[in-house]
């Protein structure tokens, strides 16, 4: 189109300039309109040539960047990064796999679109690591007790759903003798570097007129080291994350967190920026998680009720009507393949963080409807 556009310029300007010939009488005016007819054709040779190269430069760019689905398809697999090094979150069991209430939030979104929660890749990184992480695009999706707060929202990523509402606490030695995390003023704190831990509790320490002595780390792992070996007189972090940590160190029985919540910490996953039908792709299978468990529908009952009398029921499971799956681009009963693979929401939390894991109660994190935060938008 381009080059059409542009001989077509060049010969009628050629054919402006030979109209001209006719009408002049003159001997040089028909020589200067000849000279002016070589030269258009010499240009018009040369735009050949440069609409030759152009075409070529344009042939040899990449095509157009895919979506975000259409990648992870052509893949096979979904790439996630989370973390190894926490009981309930995200671990090594015996036999070496990688388990947790985050590892399973990352099966469910692979389980939705390839019907196979095996298909993931989960990438260990480090909490400085997540935003860095993120924000290339590497991965798919993050999910390792993230905070989502308004300045990572705008920078890393596009946060999902809260699948856990948490609060920064402390923990010390029973034989410090302090019940209070008022107390603390003067003691040295071991905190993991670039998270909002650290930033709460300078906040913490100078919104109540405390010296503070940090004792930074990288990871998660360092810092439990150091305060186990008395490098610090107390840790910090997230209160769930305290009880699972607290449960692998050599005695936990000389370890007590203090009472206080000193932050909100509403954790979730974070989706690379750009993509919006992968980000509503992901959101809905964390509805559908949070759903199901309202519905009643869990890993041992799903084939059964997918003819359930109750119409939101048969919705979800895909057996009437739809609530978006074409537009996911997923198929029509893939809540199904979901709740095979990880169970609902209350299912996983138990699983990990509940009764059969660090014995946490659920607290906030039950169901609104009863008296808890967690709530979904309805699938229809």
């Amino acid at each position: 189109m381009l080059k059409h556009s542009i001989r077509l310029m060049l010969i009628a300007a050629l054919a402006f300039v030979l109209l001209g010939c006719d009408l002049m009488s003159s001997d040089d005016h028909e020589d200067e309109a000849h000279a002016d007819v070589a030269a258009l054709q010499e240009q018009l040779a040369s735009k050949d040539s440069q609409i030759a190269q152009l075409q070529a430069q344009i042939s040899a760019q990449p095509a157009a960047a895919t979506s975000r689905l259409e990648t992870v398809m052509a893949r096979g697999r979904l790439v996630c990064a989370s973390r190894t090094d926490v009981p309930g979150y995200g671990f090594l069991d015996s036999s070496g796999r990688n388990i947790g209430f985050d590892i399973d939030l990352c099966r469910a979104v692979a389980a939705a679109i390839f019907g196979n929660g095996d298909a993931v890749e989960v990438i260990p990184i480090s909490a400085a690591e997540r935003g860095p992480t993120i924000q290339s695009g590497d991965v798919d999706m993050l999910a390792r007790t993230v905070t989502w707060t308004t300045t990572r929202d705008s920078q890393w990523g596009n946060y999902t759903v809260v699948t856990f509402y948490d609060g920064q606490g402390f923990m010390v030695r029973k034989d410090k003798n302090i019940d209070s995390a008022l107390k603390l003023g003067g003691t040295s704190v071991c905190v993991t570097s670039g998270t909002t831990t650290e930033l709460n509790l300078a906040d913490y320490f100078r919104q109540n007129s405390m010296e503070l002595e940090a004792v930074v780390f990288e990871n998660t792992a360092a810092v439990v080291s150091a305060y186990e070996q008395g490098r610090c007189d107390a840790f910090t972090n997230d209160r769930s994350q305290l009880a699972a940590l607290r449960s692998g160190l050599q005695n936990p029985d000389d370890h007590v967190v203090l009472p206080e919540t000193i932050s909100e910490e509403p954790l979730t996953t974070v989706v690379p920026h750009g993509d919006d039908q992968w980000l509503d792709l992901v959101k809905t299978v964390l509805y559908v998680l949070i759903n199901a468990e309202a519905f009643g529908v869990t890993m041992a009952n799903v084939d059964q009720m997918v003819n359930h009398e109750n119409i939101q029921i048969r919705r979800m499971l895909g057996t009437e009507g739809e609530f978006g799956q074409s537009d996911l681009g997923l198929k029509k009963t893939f809540a199904v393949d979901v709740l095979k693979a990880v169970g609902n929401y209350g299912e996983v939390y138990e699983r990990y963080l509940g009764t059969e894991g660090l014995g946490l109660p659920r607290g906030i994190n039950e169901l609104w409807t009863k008296g808890g935060l967690i709530y979904a938008p309805p699938l229809r």
